[in-house]
């Protein structure tokens, strides 16, 4: 039972190391980060003080291309949304990265206008490529980040705007729950287009910007999405140049403009939407929110994954040597459901607080240790099962341990069942006079020959071996489970034996010049046939006035003599030939009992 055990917490340490080295080396990464976007990505009410300017198809349809686009487009929407100087937008956030320059006249008319406004954040964008570099203690180490070049907006407008670069974060699995706070670039710290908008907005408020935490070369942190695709308030590029939308709308607001258009490609999927796309400009507004409701994480630190697999650990070390009749079923399968819950529960909220931790890591930790456990379990029962059939073969005929083993249905009844059974006793007569005269390893030869014979003929007829004692050897047909024809069967057995018998006992009659035969008795009846000891120790027998009185005419047949009482005769008189000896007394029995002696068998 300590092997068992050992083996149960050796398997729960290999499992947990493996699953928490799963989840650290990201393995795991991508179907946990699904997993918490199920559990945490919610949407709420978004921010009323931010709206959207969509370059949406109206627009284009009205305007045409963008690429085609006459600077002075732009121009007039910011002068439009600048026009009230008592109360314009308090940022303006262009989506759009105007890099390129056209004619000279309008592209002046555009910086003009933003010079004026006085708070538009333009987009520019990063271009990242993986570069060596040596870090502060001089070694070499590979920067993915490392900013290959950058687009900027043309230099007359550069001049009169704030600059956030637009790069998206992608997960591997194409879904985006990141975003970038600044990069420090040639000796500058350049913020994000999210994150400027930010300051800026605060700034003009009279409040304090601060940026949350980040993690990783390139600023990271994690954001909790407001709104689905379509959240915020959404309003046409071309309504607001036209006048179908009043300007004073934006008043005090967050305005960005951007792209959305199917056409403009500039849509990705939201962690809070997996099957819907939603663009560049409405992520931009649930970053923006994010930061300004603290709805941002850092993942947990890499030290997590080891507390996370020791804690596992602890539990299953102790679950292991817990005594095992403690370990019921029902407990067994409430653990990891347990378990599983206090995980989801405990990422929850460790991510209400700004932490993202693993929330599939304890469940499928929990589950494969389940798992494996079952496994074993089958594969120690199937063990214990193979062993307790090699010992039911030494008791019974191969045929019955082949049946055993095939049905299963079968059941050894605890603390024992009444049977009507056949019960047989057979003993060697003279065996130890001949003993005492005969060295010890002949005397082993000859009983085992002896007991050979009587287990052969008891397995050839289908029935179980009890027991032996010393020289004798009892058996009984028709339990553990029933036999056809079982009193005939013990009757045959007997036969069997006495024939054998007789081959024996020429064979040492000529080495040791003395010879033995058998004594045996046949009765049938009703016994209380079952496990009987204690739980430590027990033994598969019968007991009862049955089996007593097979064992009285066992004792009192004569050498090479078979008795069997009037029930088994009764049972079989047309298959034997009989002398009856009449009733003799029995030890222990008040009255006689009518036997006769078996003269042949009839086999058909």
């Amino acid at each position: 039972m300590k092997k068992e055990k050992l083996s149960v917490m050796v398997i729960a340490v290999i499992v947990t190391l493996v699953s928490a080295l799963f989840h650290f080396c990201g393995a795991a990464g991508l179907w946990d980060a699904k997993v918490s976007d199920w559990l945490n990505q919610r949407s709420s009410v978004t921010n009323k003080k931010i709206f959207i300017i969509g370059i949406d198809d109206k627009t284009l349809q009205q305007y045409g291309p963008v690429n085609t686009w006459s600077r002075d487009i732009p121009a007039k929407l910011i002068e439009i949304l600048s026009a009230d100087k008592s109360g314009g937008p308090a940022v303006i956030g262009l989506d759009v990265i105007y890099s390129e320059q056209t004619a000279a006249e309008a592209d002046g008319h555009f910086a003009r206008a933003c010079a004026e406004a006085g708070n538009v954040v333009a987009a520019a964008g990063f271009s990242f490529k993986e570069q060596p570099e040596t870090d502060e203690t001089g070694n070499v180490v590979y920067n993915p980040y490392h900013v290959d070049h950058t687009l900027e907006p043309y230099p007359v407008l550069r001049q009169h705007v704030t600059c956030g670069f637009v790069n998206t974060m992608v997960d591997a699995d194409g879904y985006v729950r990141q975003a970038m706070a600044y990069l420090d670039h040639e000796g500058e710290r350049v913020y994000s287009f999210s994150a400027q908008i930010y300051k800026s907005y605060q700034e003009s408020r009279g409040k304090e910007a601060v940026l949350p935490a980040t993690y990783g070369g390139n600023n990271r942190y994690y954001f909790t999405y407001s709104g689905k695709p379509g959240g915020y308030s959404v309003v046409s590029m071309a309504d607001v140049l036209d006048g179908t939308v009043d300007a004073t709308l934006f008043r005090d607001a967050i305005v960005l403009v951007g792209a959305y258009a199917v056409g403009m490609q500039d849509a990705y999927t939201p962690a809070i939407a997996h099957n819907s796309q939603m663009y560049g400009v409405e992520i931009h507004a649930n970053i923006i929110e994010a930061l300004l409701e603290k709805k941002t994480q850092l993942p947990v630190p890499p030290i997590f994954y080891g507390v996370a697999a020791g804690i596992l650990c602890g539990l299953y070390f102790l679950a292991a040597f817990l005594p095992s009749r403690e370990l019921k079923i029902l407990p067994a399968t409430l653990l990891p459901l347990v378990l599983a819950a206090l995980s989801v529960f405990g990422s929850r909220l460790l991510y209400q607080r700004g932490i993202i931790a693993p929330v599939i890591l304890l469940p499928l930790s929990v589950s494969a240790i389940y798992l494996a456990q079952i496994v074993h379990g089958y594969l120690v029962e199937l063990l214990r099962r193979r062993r307790v059939l090699n010992v039911f073969r030494q008791y019974v005929a191969p045929q019955v341990v082949d049946k055993i083993s095939r049905d299963k249905d079968f059941e050894l009844v605890l603390g024992g069942e009444n049977r009507h059974i056949a019960v047989l006793f057979v003993d060697i007569r003279g065996f130890t006079t001949m003993s005492e005269s005969l060295a010890p390893e002949e005397v082993v030869e000859i009983l085992n020959e002896y007991l050979s014979l009587t287990t052969r003929s008891i397995f050839d007829n289908g029935g179980t071996l009890d027991k032996f004692v010393g020289d004798a050897t009892m058996a009984v047909f028709n339990a553990p489970f029933d036999l056809d024809d079982y009193i005939f069967r013990a009757v045959c057995t007997a036969w069997d034996m006495k024939m054998g018998a007789d081959a024996i006992a020429e064979k040492f009659e000529k080495r040791f010049g003395k010879s033995v035969a058998f004594g045996i008795g046949v009765n049938c009846g009703n016994a209380v046939v079952g496990n009987i000891g204690c739980d430590f120790r027990m033994d598969y027998t019968a007991i009862g006035d049955t089996v007593n009185t097979a064992a009285r005419l066992e004792s009192n047949a004569k050498r090479g003599q078979i008795l069997i009482s009037s029930e088994v005769y009764a049972a079989v008189k047309d298959r034997v030939q009989v002398t009856p000896i009449g009733e003799i007394p029995l030890k222990g029995k008040s009255n006689g009992v009518f036997v006769y002696q078996l003269d042949d068998v009839a086999r058909g």
